[in-house]
C-alpha cells in the first residue's frame, strides 16, 4: 500500500520553531511529528510514503533518508511549484499513487496526531465497499469546524456543514483518509480542496463513508494545541506503553525523558512533559506541561510551564518561563529573567524580562 502525507507550506503558525526546520520535522514527544505517522503506516504494510510539499523538500528528504533504511520504507517527495490546496497534490502525485494494483491509498494531514488506527480503517473501508473513507472525531464545539453529517449505523456520509450555526452533529473531519484509486479521476491538477470540492461529490454518489476515530485526536499545528496534544499523547502512552514513561520520586504524572537526557538532584518534573535527547536539566528545576527539545539546558532552580523550549536553547538559573513562551532554536534566557508568553526568534539572548506576550525579534 501507499500513502500521501499533505505537508504543504511554511508552517507559519508554529514559528519560530519552523524557522529552523520544516514543520513535520519539529519534535513532538521526542521525535519529529511526521515520524509518528510514518511508523504507524509502516506497521499496517505501507511500503511507500509520498510527501506533498512546496517548501524545502531537500531538507525533508535529507533528514528522512536515515529513516528510509531504518524503517525499510520508501519515502519520496512530490513538489508543488504553486500551492495546490488539499486535493491538487493527489493529482500531482497520481503516477506514484495509482500503480495499477487497485489498492486503496492513505492520505493524511501532517499536523494530525492520534493513535492512527489504520488497521481498523482498512477493515472498515473493505467492509462498506464505497469509494472513500474519512475518519471523523467528536469535538465539544462543532461550530468552529466543518461538521460531517452521517448515518450512525452504516457510517455513510450524507453531507458536510461548514461552521454550523445550529447543531447538526459533533463529528468533524480528522484529516485521515483511505481512498480508492478511482478518486483520482475526480481531481484536476489545479488548486482544489478535497474537503469542499471532492468529498461532497463522492457523498452525492453515495460512495463516502466515515469511521469515528477511537482514542484521542489533535491538530498540533499551533503552540497551544501542541501542548494539549502532548498531554493527550502521553495519556495514550500511559495506557498503551507505560514502560516508555519516566518514573521516580521526581516525576509527577506523565513524563517522557529521552535516555540520553540528564536530570539533576531535587527536580520536580511533570505532568505532561517531554525532555529530548542530550538535554541537561540541572538541580532543583521545576517543569510542567512543556517540551524541552534536543540539546537544551535548563539551569538550577529554573521553572518552566506551558511552554516550548527549542533545540540547543538555555534557560538560566532561577529564570521563570511560562504562559505559552516559545523559544526558537539556540535562544538563551539569562539568569533570573521572567518570560510571560514571549515568542523568541532563533539565536537570541534574552537579558531582560518579557512581562506580557510579545514577539522578540
Amino acid at each position: 500500500m501507499k500513502a500521501l502525507i499533505l505537508v504543504g507550506g511554511f508552517g507559519t503558525r508554529l514559528r519560530p520553531l519552523t524557522l529552523s526546520v520544516p514543520k513535520p520535522l519539529v519534535d513532538f514527544g521526542n521525535k519529529p511529528m511526521i515520524l509518528h505517522q510514518i511508523e504507524a503506516l509502516k506497521e499496517v504494510g505501507v511500503t511507500e510514503v509520498v510527501l506533498a510539499i512546496n517548501y524545502q523538500p531537500e531538507v525533508m528528504l535529507n533528514f528522512l533518508k536515515d529513516f528510509e533504511s531504518k524503517l525499510g520504507i520508501k519515502i519520496t517527495c512530490s513538489q508543488e511549484t504553486e500551492p495546490l490546496g488539499t486535493a491538487g497534490p493527489l493529482a500531482l502525485a497520481r503516477d506514484k499513487l495509482a500503480d495499477g494494483s487497485g489498492d486503496p491509498f492513505f492520505v493524511l494531514n501532517s499536523d494530525v496526531i492520534s493513535e492512527y488506527p489504520f488497521a481498523e480503517l482498512i477493515q472498515f473501508h473493505k467492509s462498506h465497499g464505497g469509494e472513500a473513507t474519512i475518519m471523523v472525531t467528536k469535538v465539544d464545539e462543532p461550530s468552529k469546524y466543518g461538521v460531517v453529517v452521517m448515518e450512525e449505523e452504516t457510517g455513510k456520509v450524507e453531507r458536510f456543514v461548514e461552521k454550523p450555526k445550529v447543531f447538526v452533529g459533533n463529528k468533524i473531519n480528522a484529516g485521515i483518509y483511505l481512498l480508492n484509486p478511482s478518486v483520482l479521476d475526480r481531481i484536476e491538477l489545479k488548486p482544489t480542496s478535497i474537503e469542499k470540492e471532492v468529498f461532497p461529490c463522492i457523498a452525492a454518489d453515495s460512495g463516502l463513508f466515515a469511521m469515528v476515530l477511537p482514542g484521542f485526536w489533535m491538530d498540533i499545528g499551533q503552540p497551544r494545541d501542541y501542548i494539549t496534544g502532548l498531554r493527550l499523547y502521553l495519556d495514550s502512552l500511559r495506557k498503551k506503553a507505560p514502560s516508555k514513561l519516566a518514573s521516580g520520586a521526581h516525576v509527577l504524572g506523565n513524563v517522557l525523558v529521552h535516555e540520553t537526557a540528564v536530570i539533576g538532584e531535587g527536580c520536580l518534573i511533570g505532568p505532561d512533559v517531554a525532555v529530548g535527547p542530550g538535554c541537561v536539566v540541572e538541580a532543583g528545576v521545576r517543569l510542567s506541561r512543556c517540551t524541552v527539545m534536543r540539546g537544551a539546558r535548563v539551569k538550577k532552580h529554573a521553572c518552566i510551564s506551558s511552554s516550548i523550549i527549542g533545540w540547543h536553547s538555555t534557560v538560566g538559573m532561577w529564570a521563570r518561563v511560562e504562559n505559552m513562551t516559545i523559544l526558537g532554536e539556540d535562544v538563551h534566557v539569562c539568569d533570573e529573567v521572567y518570560s510571560n508568553g514571549g515568542v523568541v526568534l532563533p539565536h537570541k539572548e534574552i537579558k531582560s524580562s518579557i512581562l506580557k506576550p510579545e514577539i522578540v525579534m
